[in-house]
């Protein structure tokens, strides 16, 4: 019996209405940009497996120092004891971060990153005094799957069968350059009427909502306004996060820094499951009491893990790398070249670029999980390249270690993929 035989007995897939899409691809093996099913077919990973394994799968320079890790420690509890490489991943990381970030609290994914954001920015106020329970959150966002992070999500796809459940939130539309001057009356509004405790976002990029871009100075403004009123900012970097944006993170195209960062995803290259949400000492100072109902009580068993924060800690090392950042900027550039040859074709309604972040989007009417979309996968993996459309919305976050030749397929498999539609 094959592996995807095997798993339809008891398998619950995310994202997967199981009666449409009975059948999964079993992967058996990856190693830098390549995927391999029980089959032997390839795939291209040409979205890093969402937007993890950034410096490709099974890479040497990380596994030999989690491997080395395993045999000296493996896993204690955080709350009482300490380790060295969580000492060190501090250090390393408080190093690259935004200069305002000066404390780190680690769960376990990008969702819990961000519903400790979201208890932070509450209990900030809370324990200073003042009550603010409103929520600030830009439209068509994603944070996650708890209910915090679904609060201040914008998707009703994901989110519509709990939304009673879900904490009050107002909604901004996302800066475009040509909007912001009705952004900021909105907001001067706003807080005219509301107790507002936090503003959650996406920086510049919102994943979920099919690549969608905003502009960065547009969002300066914005987090200009929180910060002179008081209203604790949370960027979701789990996506953005280490270097896809051309800077170590997106918060670095922006003049004014947030006081609270989610990060996930590339924080541990993919390898481990790990989480940290990193703040300013002005937001730990406000938890920081003789009472100890002022602490934040939020704890994860896997709390800085040793093992992901070793990986973490090589996950940077190669990020700072001068062969990294050369190959990011190899990416950026190709990435402007294809976009030159696709952006006039006559099924593509518009194309745009973040970094190494590249999406288009089709000139055709395409549901985000309907049968053309289906098709448009199937034609991709049936191609060797793993592209996972959002609707009509194709778009391209390889590993930096992607070769040219590689991405070159990926391009050029996007335009054949044209032809069929």
């Amino acid at each position: 019996m094959t592996l995807k035989e095997r798993d339809k007995k008891h398998l619950w897939h995310p994202l997967t209405q199981h009666k449409l899409h009975p059948d999964t691809i079993a992967i058996v093996s990856a190693k830098k940009c390549t995927l391999t099913d029980e089959d032997g077919n390839t795939y291209i990973d040409a979205i890093a497996s969402w937007y993890t394994c950034m410096y490709g799968h099974c890479n040497p320079y990380i596994t030999e120092r989690v491997a080395a890790q395993m045999q000296q420690l493996d896993q204690v509890v955080f709350s009482g004891f300490t380790h060295e490489p969580a000492v060190e991943l501090s250090e390393a990381l408080i190093n690259i971060l935004p200069e305002n970030q000066n404390k780190l609290f680690f769960s376990d994914n990008g969702s819990t990153s961000v519903e400790i954001g979201i208890k932070m920015a509450l209990q900030y106020h809370f324990n200073r005094g003042e009550k603010r329970n409103i929520l600030l959150a830009f439209e068509d966002g994603f944070h996650g799957d708890t209910f915090g992070a679904m609060s201040v999500s914008g998707l009703s796809v994901y989110n519509g069968p709990f939304e009673d459940y879900f904490l009050d939130v107002k909604r901004i539309p996302t800066p475009n350059g040509e909007n912001h001057e009705a952004i900021l009356n909105q907001l001067e509004k706003l807080v005219l009427e509301n107790d507002i405790a936090g503003f959650v976002y996406e920086p510049l990029v919102q994943g979920a909502a099919a690549m969608k871009m905003h502009n960065a100075e547009g969002l300066n403004q914005i987090l200009k306004f929180c910060k002179d009123h008081h209203i604790i900012t949370v960027a979701d970097e789990v996506m953005t996060g280490f270097g896809k944006t051309g800077k170590h993170f997106a918060s670095d195209h922006q003049d004014t820094k947030p006081d609270i960062m989610c990060l996930s995803k590339a924080l541990t290259a993919g390898l481990l499951p790990m989480a940290i949400t990193s703040c300013s000492q002005a937001v730990y100072d406000a938890f920081y009491s003789d009472e100890m109902g002022k602490g934040l009580f939020h704890g994860h068993t896997y709390s800085a893990n040793p093992l992901a924060c070793r990986a973490a800690l090589a996950g940077i090392e190669l990020l700072q790398s001068d062969a990294i950042q050369q190959n990011i900027k190899q990416i950026i550039a190709s990435h402007q070249a294809f976009n030159t040859r696709i952006k006039t074709h006559p099924k593509v309604k518009s194309t745009r670029q973040t970094g190494v972040i590249f999406a288009l989007d089709l000139n055709i009417e395409m549901e985000r999980y309907g049968n053309l979309r289906d098709r448009l996968f199937k034609f991709f993996m049936d191609h060797g390249v793993f592209l996972r459309p959002l609707g009509g919305t194709i778009y391209i976050l390889a590993p930096y270690v992607i070769t040219a030749d590689e991405l070159e397929k990926v391009y050029q498999t996007i335009e054949d993929a044209l032809e069929i539609l």
